[in-house]
């Protein structure tokens, strides 16, 4: 990931020096349109003729009229030096590609006429978000914080469930990027740079960098955190027109909104699943055959979860299928050797629940039990991860933090942007 404050630009060439930030940093470059209205970035939504329409971060629409005068280039996604920006021509501009605009300030009033244009390809933006989803599944870690020593820069969490569980230490430095979600997000292309001092025990944590052989010790180059809430209870009613659904928390044994959004991951547990899950997790093992194909790898596979919603942040890849056992996924093939047999499998509960398939509303019930992690509140919040067939999971006590490892490293829907 760019870190803002290395970035090195001459004098007039500022602005379009936040193009290398694109994925990395959109705040940042929401904060720049703001301070200079003559220059606005966004996403091309549609190309007609020698028009240009640009929906900007904040949803603002522009229209913008691109003469043959205009100079259009091409810079690579991360890229600092505009130098190494190529000239392109109006044609090669398509629907989804990331740009930058300088408007002509003696174009006539009432009128948007474009001087610069700067673009990121859409194809180079998806390929820089797979390098780095996939460095994040080989380099990271995650987990609940523990505690947080603000001087020492370090910060311990407790991640897993059940026999999985483990304690990490993670080391962050003054080269360390820091960053924390924006309230009510988990996109991580929507996190805002913070100090240490923002992260708090209860939070979740993924951090990458160099670790140890077993992943209990990292040098984090970047840490992203957040503080959400963890809901287990019953549906109580459900409100399709509104997409609400109101839970018993059982914790509290009070009643909670919960607002699913487009942007919720929905996830069912198929039965045998929940309960092997729940085996493990109370310290048991899984019956002979197991799950997801078993030890010889050939059930039928689920479909395997995409990563977090993070425009290249901490999130598994895309599943595909994992027919026959194979998994797609980055987590690496999952399904060759079965999660039972004995035993005889890795037990990855956050592999399992990536497998879960997704659901929509629809096929919530009332009276269903549902495991979900939300943002902050006490009677009203939005729904960010949500689990069905869930209710072997209720009586294993290590459930309880189980979908906050998960939720920020996979089982999401596809990616968007």
């Amino acid at each position: 990931m760019t870190n803002n404050s290395k970035l090195r630009v001459p004098g007039s060439m500022t602005h379009f020096a936040l193009l290398a930030l694109l994925i990395a940093a959109p705040l940042a470059t929401t904060m720049a349109v703001a301070q200079a209205p003559a220059r606005f970035l966004g996403t091309v939504t549609a190309v007609s003729g020698t028009t240009l329409t640009v929906k900007t971060d904040a949803g603002e629409v522009h229209q913008v009229d691109v003469p043959a005068t205009a100079v259009l280039k091409q810079i690579a996604p991360g890229e600092k030096d505009l130098s190494k920006a190529t000239a392109i021509d109006f044609s090669s501009l398509t629907t989804g590609d990331r740009v930058l605009v300088k408007l002509d300030p003696k174009a006539p009033e009432g009128t948007s006429v474009a001087l610069q244009i700067i673009a990121v390809k859409q194809e180079d933006v998806a390929k820089k978000q797979e390098q780095d989803r996939e460095d994040w599944q080989r380099r990271g870690v995650g987990g609940l914080v523990k505690s947080v020593d603000n001087a020492g820069g370090v910060i311990v969490l407790t991640s897993g469930a059940g026999a999985t569980a483990k304690t990490i230490t993670v080391h962050a430095t003054k080269t360390t990027i820091l960053k924390r979600y924006a309230q009510a997000s988990v996109r991580f292309d929507q996190a805002q740079v913070a100090p240490i001092d923002a992260i708090h025990a209860g939070d979740q944590l993924r951090a990458r960098g160099a670790k140890n052989a077993d992943g209990t010790d990292i040098e984090a180059e970047e840490v992203i955190s957040g503080g959400f809430r963890n809901i287990s209870g019953t549906i109580a009613s459900l409100d399709a027109t509104g997409s609400t659904l109101v839970v018993k928390d059982l914790a509290t044994k009070k009643m909670v909104t919960i607002h699913i959004t487009a942007d919720a991951q929905m996830h069912q547990l198929p039965e045998r699943m929940a309960q092997m899950l729940a085996m493990r997790l109370k310290g048991g093992t899984a019956g002979a055959g197991g799950y997801a194909g078993g030890a010889n790898g050939g059930g039928a596979g689920m479909r395997g979860g995409a990563g977090m919603r993070s425009g290249g942040g901490p999130g598994g890849g895309a599943g595909g299928q994992t027919g026959g056992g194979q998994s797609a996924g980055a987590n690496g093939p999952g399904g060759g050797g079965g999660f039972g047999a004995g035993g005889a499998g890795r037990f990855d509960p956050e592999q399992m629940l990536s497998r879960a398939p997704a659901i929509k509303f629809s096929d919530l019930q009332k009276g269903e039990a549902v495991m979900l992690v939300s943002t902050q509140g006490a009677t009203d919040v939005t729904a960010i991860t949500l689990l069905a067939g869930v209710e072997p999971l209720l009586e294993a006590p290590a459930a309880s933090n189980l979908l906050s490892n998960w939720s920020m490293s996979s089982g999401a829907p596809e990616m968007a942007q």
